[in-house]
């Protein structure tokens, strides 16, 4: 049974296998939310390889990962802080790796831990990103195949868990692996399925599904595999049927 989360702000966090175009749609997503003027939004890329970033056409030049570092590099030279003053410097640090740009903020995680427990650092920090929550309207989270690296990581609740498959039955046993552990992993107000890259709705005509609930189906779109191929903003293509339909699936799933 999915647990209800409260929260001001929609997360919607997006998962399933690699290679399905999640980084396309979380951009996509992103793309469609920028039309509600007014709206605050967060995009945090969750995946190390900071694809998000690149589909927003963003630079970026420090991560979570890094601010993480830095306070654990300091602590072994010796450096001890009171709680106080370690909470507003990670603060501080986590506001100046955001970047503001185009209409929303951007966070990027970063690779994942080294070894070694530093548990009560990454508590901290998921402590202060659930504090920015109250600021934004929209928290997009492209994250990697896994629910645990958001749950571990980001947060232990979204309000959205948007699972992104292929055709495949690969990918289609990933997104069911993923909401029955994400089920027992953290809180979610919503989960739905959406269908990526098909060459037409028939090829998804006799899948399998349940339990999941399907959101909708978006088709192979030039204009996409163009701008990843040249490395472009997808913020930058048209506003053709793949962006209609997806707006059109966002209305229903987040209302």
């Amino acid at each position: 049974m999915e647990r209800r989360a409260k929260t001001l702000a929609k997360i919607i966090a997006i998962s399933g296998k690699g290679g399905v175009g999640k980084t396309s749609i979380a951009a996509l997503i992103i793309k469609v939310l920028l039309k509600d003027k007014g709206k605050k939004i967060l995009a945090i890329d969750g995946d190390p390889a900071v694809g998000f970033s690149m589909a927003l056409g963003l630079n970026v030049t420090k991560t979570l990962d890094d601010v993480r570092n830095e306070v654990i590099a300091a602590a072994k030279s010796g450096e001890k802080e009171a709680k106080a003053a370690l909470l507003q410097r990670i603060n501080y640090e986590v506001l100046d790796a955001m970047v503001e740009e185009n209409g929303f903020a951007f966070l990027a995680i970063g690779r994942p831990e080294s070894k070694g427990c530093y548990c009560k650092i990454n508590e901290y920090l998921k402590d202060i990103i659930a504090d920015l929550e109250p600021n934004f309207d929209y928290i997009v989270i492209d994250g990697e195949a896994g629910i645990e690296q958001i749950n571990r990581r980001v947060m232990e609740r979204v309000t959205h868990l948007l699972m992104v498959s292929d055709a495949s039955q690969k990918g289609i046993g990933v997104v069911k692996t993923v909401h029955t552990v994400a089920q027992k992993a953290m809180m979610f107000d919503k989960a739905g399925l959406l269908f990526n890259r098909l060459r037409s709705e028939q090829e998804i005509k006799n899948s399998d599904i349940e339990p999941l609930s399907l959101l909708g189906c978006l088709l192979e779109n030039e204009a996409i595999r163009t701008a990843d191929i040249q490395g472009n903003s997808i913020l930058g293509i048209p506003d053709d049927d793949t962006v209609q339909r997806l707006q059109n699936i966002l209305m229903k799933f987040l209302n």
